[in-house]
């Protein structure tokens, strides 16, 4: 599945809780980023390693 030319693709540059949920992601695209994240923009996350016990 390729989007098309016109679809925006966003990364953000800091890893993210994926423990936010949809709506956490949602709310961090628009105080962070400043993006209306329900335009059809792809936005990119990633994930926080685990902390490791040693």
């Amino acid at each position: 599945m390729m989007p098309s030319h016109t679809v925006r693709i966003l990364v953000a540059t800091r890893p993210v809780d994926f423990r936010k949920g949809h709506d956490g992601l949602a709310a961090l695209v628009q105080a962070t980023l400043k993006e209306d994240p329900f335009t059809g923009a792809v936005f990119v996350f990633r994930a926080k390693r685990a902390q490791c016990a040693s």
